[in-house]
């Protein structure tokens, strides 16, 4: 293999003639810049330099011999000699030269945000925590849980509970899964791996997102229980082709079920996001592109619709779980399509702001469409839960599970990885089980409506709708 200098490195850093530097191994990029999911933008302000930082803070390796082919390999170079691609500034503060707080010492996944907050670089902080516009979405989300009333039972005599169930037919621990969140590795080096082995050892199920850091192959090899459930989530990209490969891997790989997305055909206004990709702009006029957020979603496909699921049930006969429900009449029609589940999702208050919240939509269900609910195609909810309580509010109101995404990408901060992961796991089981047995329940089928008070929230159900 060839040694190169920095000035034939340098010599290929236009839109025509493009090289990278990664860990020491010079590749030619050119014919991939149009292909690349992230845009052409992201690869150019790494021509001709060291890729090494931006590449590994996003990718496995594995990636590499994926997406390139063996003749892009055009040599070796040392790496201190060539120019650093531009990343945004380090936290100013004293975060990184602390310990972060022991594990034992965080007692709810609101402790896991307070810390990612302090030892998360900017750009991720900012990519993982922002909400679209004003973030009415993502706060309200939250907010509705704290609208539904417990209404608890008493001398129950409850000797022990029950916590599990199952998702699309496979058994689970907890009625919790682990949201499809992109780019973990953001928050850890391991990414969705540390995530798989927490799921593992605490037998959750976890959908990997379209835009995962690690390949669903790593990902698989990674859980610590073969039969742990492993779902695909999946974008609609616009070139129809490298969605047609992601299933074929997720079948290969054992994935349980295709989750796709529906609720983001164009990217939210991510303003945090927006402006600290400005801030770092103005530091290096070099760093063009958009933000995080509009680079991962830069291929997604606007132009799809309900055939969409004819094509994927042609690739595949895994369960389909339509993630991206928010309103009643949308549910009905995936029930008449025949899907295996629901996810009812505003996207974590990231796509369209002001977006009712995903358990609003359950009520509309219950009062609309009431056959949903414990029919063949199960419900689940995403969004704003934090508390063992919410949760079981949402099984009580009809869901069969739900999803969180942020909690545990901040419970892998600050070093914490799969530890931290399991420790958020671990919160949120005691939390269920201490409130199932308030509720005086010993078994997840025993919730339901007559255990909450959700009048508050009625009222923002919508008034009437054609079905």
């Amino acid at each position: 293999m060839s040694s190169l200098t920095r000035e034939e490195v340098e010599q290929h850093s236009t839109r025509e003639s493009c090289w990278v530097a990664i860990h020491g191994y010079v590749y030619d990029v050119t014919d991939f810049l149009d292909s690349h999911p992230g845009g052409v933008n992201v690869i150019l302000r790494c021509a001709g330099k060291d890729a090494t930082a931006d590449f590994d803070s996003v990718h496995d390796k594995d990636i590499l011999s994926q997406a390139l082919a063996p003749s892009a390999l055009k040599g070796v170079v040392h790496p201190d000699t060539l120019a650093k691609s531009s990343r945004p500034l380090p936290r100013t503060s004293t975060a990184e030269e602390k310990a972060p707080p022991p594990l034992p010492s965080l007692i709810n996944l609101h402790d896991f945000e307070k810390v990612a907050q302090q030892y998360l670089p900017p750009h991720a902080w900012a990519y993982y925590f922002s909400g679209a516009d004003d973030e009415i979405s993502k706060h309200q989300s939250q907010k509705a849980y704290q609208k539904v009333a417990l209404r608890p039972r008493i001398l129950r005599s409850i000797r022990g509970v029950d916590t599990t169930t199952s998702i699309l037919g496979k058994p689970v621990s907890l009625p919790v899964y682990m949201s499809p969140t992109g780019i973990a590795k953001f928050a850890h080096p391991d990414g969705e791996c540390a995530l798989a082995v927490a799921a593992g050892q605490e037998g959750l199920a976890q959908v990997l997102a379209n835009g995962s850091s690690m390949s669903i192959e790593a990902v698989r090899a990674a859980g610590t229980h073969p039969e742990k459930p492993l779902f695909q989530q999946l974008y609609v990209n616009k070139d129809i082709q490298k969605s047609e490969e992601t299933v074929r891997r997720a079948v290969e790989a054992g994935a349980s079920g295709i989750w796709i997305t529906v609720d983001s055909p164009v990217v939210g206004k991510r303003e945090m996001d927006e402006r600290l990709n400005l801030e770092v702009q103005a530091r290096d006029s070099s760093a063009k592109g958009p933000g995080v957020a509009k680079t991962m979603a830069s291929s997604i496909s606007p132009f799809i619709d309900w055939e969409i699921l004819s094509w994927l049930r042609n690739l595949t006969d895994l369960p389909v779980v339509i993630k991206g429900i928010q309103c009643v009449e949308d549910a009905v029609l995936a029930y008449q399509h025949g899907v295996q589940g629901i996810v009812l999702s505003n996207h974590g208050g990231r796509s369209q702001d002001t977006a009712q919240p995903p358990l609003v939509t359950l009520l509309e269900i219950r009062r609309y469409a009431p056959f949903l609910i414990g029919s063949h195609m199960q419900i689940f909810i995403d969004g704003g839960i934090r508390r063992g309580t919410d949760v079981l509010k949402a099984l009580a109101l009809g869901a069969t599970a739900v999803g969180l995404g942020r909690p545990f990408l901040f419970s892998l901060s600050a070093g914490y990885g799969a530890e931290g992961a399991r420790r958020a796991i671990q919160i949120l089981r005691q939390e269920i089980e201490a409130n199932m047995v308030f509720l005086g329940v010993t078994r997840l089928s025993e919730l339901g409506p007559h255990l909450v008070n959700a009048m508050r929230l009625e009222r923002d159900v919508v008034g009437s709708v054609k079905l």
